[in-house]
């Protein structure tokens, strides 16, 4: 592949960004072509400064081709339209192969939540130390064990277990707590998203990681639980506090994440009629509430 660069200003990057495409590029990106120099501008308002701009004054724009003819015929036939005038190539040079799978694949190591409980992608084998783990790739779900809320809650049950139980992951996302508590020896566990792609990613989880559970919308949740968990953000868990709290059976246990330490006062309030949320967990900037009903 080989990569066309070029300068342009701000009211040419559209026209050039329709050309490039009719020209077979197979990708344009734009980028701010003062950046780290004095002259570098924010494109997006902040506050005290003024109204957000549609674009930099001066752009860079990288266009990329399948081959070298490709390229060399997109720069001669743009060089000669009218429209270019006030524009300028930069460059044309040869973009090296890469191995695209593996180089995704070498951002993704295995995540530690206990010494001995870890999330593995499927490319690697499991660390020495490891007797319980969750085989499970990035996706289009959230959930992959590599952010604070994920990873206290799979403490959380990894710490707590949950023999014989029934569970419900609320918006499960991955289905990542959801294997979580089956791995753990949950019984019975039900794991429900508002996303019709999240719930297929839960089932094709489960199966890789062996686990029975049954995933669907929100509908599906039924009964109470001996466990609830919930790893969603602070306002809809707020939203949720008389839905969340009623799943919980007498004595069970509600666990809570995706909520900022200086939300943690702001989520007590919102339980407190039905429940009394403790911090049970940090991790940068982030906490795990959790109550007993």
């Amino acid at each position: 592949m080989f990569e066309l660069s070029l300068l342009c200003p701000e009211d040419r990057v559209e026209t050039l960004s329709d050309a490039l495409d009719a020209l077979d590029a197979l990708s344009v990106s734009v980028e701010d072509a003062d950046a780290q120099t004095d002259a570098e501008q924010a494109l997006f308002g902040e506050p005290g400064m003024p109204p957000p701009k549609d674009g930099w004054q001066r752009s860079r724009m990288l266009a990329l081709f399948a081959t070298e003819s490709l390229a060399l015929e997109a720069r001669t036939l743009l060089t000669a339209q009218d429209f270019f005038a006030d524009c300028r190539i930069l460059g044309l040079a040869p973009v090296p192969e890469q191995d695209w799978v593996r180089l995704t694949q070498s951002q993704f190591d295995p995540v530690e939540i206990t010494p001995e409980f870890w999330i593995v992608p499927t490319w690697h084998e499991p660390p020495a130390q490891a007797r319980q783990i969750i085989r499970l790739d990035p996706g289009l779900a959230f959930g992959t064990g590599t952010h604070p809320t994920t990873r206290m809650c799979l403490r959380w049950i990894a710490r707590h277990g949950l023999a014989g139980q029934r569970v419900l992951d609320y918006g499960c996302g991955s289905g990542i707590l959801a294997i979580g508590a089956a791995k753990y020896g949950a019984a019975d566990v039900d794991a429900v998203d508002i996303d019709e792609a999240a719930v297929q990613s839960t089932v094709l989880n489960a199966q890789a990681n062996g686990v029975t559970l049954r995933s669907g919308l929100p509908d599906q949740a039924s009964g109470t639980y001996q466990t609830v968990l919930a790893n969603i953000l602070a306002t809809p868990l707020k939203v949720l506090a008389p839905l969340l709290c009623a799943r919980v059976a007498p004595g069970g246990s509600l666990v809570l994440a995706g909520i900022l330490e200086r939300q943690a006062e702001e989520l007590q309030a919102a339980y407190a009629p039905h429940a009394r949320l403790v911090v049970a967990d940090r991790e940068d900037g982030w906490i795990l509430m959790t109550a007993v009903l």
